[in-house]
C-alpha cells in the first residue's frame, strides 16, 4: 500500500502529494539557501520557515513520488541569478515557499514549511556548514557536514538508480517571482 502524505502552502490554494517515504529530511546551510530564504521571507504575508539557527529545512522526494493536485498555476519561480541551475519555487497566492529544484535533478527539496505543525519528518542531517561564520552554535543532534556529505549523495544516488536513472521535467511551474 503506498503512503501518501498531502501538504499544502499557507493559505491552502497550492496543494502537493507525495508519496512513500522521503529520500532524506534535511537543513541547509548554504550561503545561496539562506540569501533567498531573506529574500522569500520578505515577500508580503510569507510564513516563517527559517530554523533559529539560520538553516532552511527540507525534505527531499524522488520526483516521480511527486504530484500537483490543485493550484499548480500559482507556482512561480525565484532564481537568484539568470543562469543559476537551481530554482525556488513559491506560491503565489500567499507566498509560500514549496520547493527547491536543481536543474537535471531527479529529486525535490520539499520545504519543511509545507507541513502542518508537528508533522515534518525528523532532522536526518544538516549540510553546507561550511558556509556559516560559526557552525560551532549548531547542535550536535544529527550529523553536521560541512558540505553534502558521502552519505547525502549515496541516498540520493539510491534513488536515482530506483527510478531507472531517470530525470522527470516539472512543468506546472508558471512564471517568476520578484523577490
Amino acid at each position: 500500500m503506498t503512503r501518501t502524505t498531502k501538504l499544502s502552502c499557507a493559505c491552502g490554494q497550492v496543494r502537493l502529494e507525495v508519496d512513500e517515504a522521503p529520500i532524506v529530511s534535511s537543513e541547509c546551510h548554504c550561503t545561496s539557501c539562506r540569501a533567498a530564504a531573506a529574500r522569500l521571507q520578505a515577500l508580503p504575508g510569507a510564513p516563517p520557515f527559517v530554523e533559529a539557527n539560520g538553516g532552511i529545512r527540507f525534505v527531499l522526494y524522488r520526483k516521480d513520488r511527486v504530484r500537483f493536485p490543485s493550484g499548480s498555476e500559482r507556482l512561480r519561480e525565484l532564481r537568484l541569478a539568470p543562469d543559476a541551475k537551481t530554482r525556488r519555487v513559491v506560491a503565489s497566492c500567499c507566498h509560500t515557499p514549496v520547493f527547491l529544484e536543481f536543474q537535471g535533478g531527479h529529486w525535490l527539496s520539499v520545504y519543511g514549511c509545507m507541513w502542518p505543525a508537528g508533522t515534518l519528518p525528523p532532522l536526518e542531517l544538516r549540510t553546507m556548514t561550511s558556509d556559516l561564520p560559526d557552525a560551532s552554535a549548531l547542535d550536535d543532534d544529527v550529523p553536521n557536514a560541512k558540505r553534502q556529505s558521502l552519505s547525502f549523495f549515496a541516498k540520493l544516488l539510491g534513488a536515482w538508480i530506483a527510478m531507472g536513472f531517470k530525470t522527470p521535467k516539472i512543468t506546472v511551474v508558471n512564471g517568476d517571482i520578484h523577490a
